[in-house]
Parts: C-alpha cells; sequence; structure tokens
C-alpha cells in the first residue's frame, strides 16, 4: 500500500490556523495590502505543495516563504514604478510642448535634479535619456557588463524619482 505524502486539506488547514497570527504580523510588517494578501498566502501555500516532501519544519519554512513572497511583491512594484518612470521621462522630452517655456522649466528642473546625483546615475541618465544611448551601449560605454546595466538603471531612476518627488515635480503615490 503506498502512502501519499502530500499534506492532507485538514494537516493544511492546521497549519493556517496554527501560523494565522504569524501570517496576519507578516503582512502587516511588510504593509501588504488586504487585497494582494490572499494572493501571497496562495502562491506560498502552492510552493508548500510541491515542496512538502522536503520541507522539515512547515511553520518556519511557511513563514520564511511568506516573507520573501512579500519581498517580491514590493520589489516588483518598486520594478513597474521605476519602468513607468522610464518610460514617461522618454515620452516626456520627446513629445512636442504646448509652449516652449514649459518644455525649458521641465528641461531644468531635470538638470538640476540630475546635479544632486551620484555621478555614476548622472553620467548613465545623461546618456540614456539626453543623448538617446540604449541600454546595452550605455553599459559599453560606462563599463558595466550588459546583464547588470537594468539594475543600475533601476537603482538611478529610483534616486531619480526619489528628487522628484521630494521637489513636487512628480506625485508620489503609491498606485500600482
Amino acid at each position: 500500500m503506498e502512502v501519499s505524502s502530500q499534506p492532507s486539506n485538514e494537516s493544511i488547514e492546521g497549519l493556517l490556523a496554527e501560523l494565522e497570527p504569524r501570517i496576519r504580523a507578516t503582512f502587516s510588517r511588510f504593509r501588504i495590502p488586504p487585497q494582494d494578501a490572499e494572493d501571497l498566502l496562495q502562491q506560498a501555500l502552492l510552493v508548500y505543495l510541491y515542496k512538502c516532501d522536503s520541507v522539515e519544519n512547515p511553520e518556519k519554512w511557511f513563514i520564511g516563504t511568506l516573507r520573501n513572497r512579500c519581498l517580491s511583491y514590493w520589489r516588483e512594484r518598486r520594478r513597474r514604478l521605476y519602468t513607468a518612470l522610464d518610460e514617461a521621462l522618454l515620452e516626456n522630452l520627446a513629445a512636442p510642448r504646448e509652449s516652449p517655456q514649459e518644455a525649458l522649466d521641465l528641461q531644468r528642473d531635470l538638470r538640476s535634479l540630475l546635479t544632486q546625483l551620484p555621478s555614476r546615475c548622472r553620467n548613465l541618465l545623461t546618456l540614456r535619456y539626453q543623448e538617446g544611448c540604449d541600454a546595452p551601449e550605455v553599459a559599453r560605454r560606462l563599463g558595466y557588463k550588459a546583464s547588470g546595466i537594468y539594475k543600475v538603471t533601476e537603482r538611478c531612476l529610483a534616486a531619480l524619482t526619489r528628487r522628484m518627488v521630494a521637489c513636487g515635480i512628480v506625485d508620489g503615490g503609491q498606485d500600482g
């Protein structure tokens, strides 16, 4: 007679019931919106179902996996914000303005903000947006690996975004 190594519904429900306070605390600590918490919990449960055979301590493993899912959630949201900013900057700089003064004001504000960034970010963003270089060209010219330039660009855009929010140039809302 073969014994199933898959956990039963009762054991999963028992695990969740036992961990409920810690699950809620994890979501609270990571400030996960309620509408997204259920999805993250389901993702962690799916991973648990796939790996339950190799899990020695389900409680510890599950909470650790849930924390990792929460971290990934915020990383993805930041990545989307920076990608949107990347696209918005390109569109904004390329789009014709209603008035030449509006374009000059935006360019002046961006130049001012760029001077406040570290030199590597200034150089990267200048190459990317002012000179119109694509990511592989920026990597080559600045001596970065092509595979790593996206992460550096993301960090530089994050620094620029923080400056823009602090100056009131863009809204700092957390819309996703």
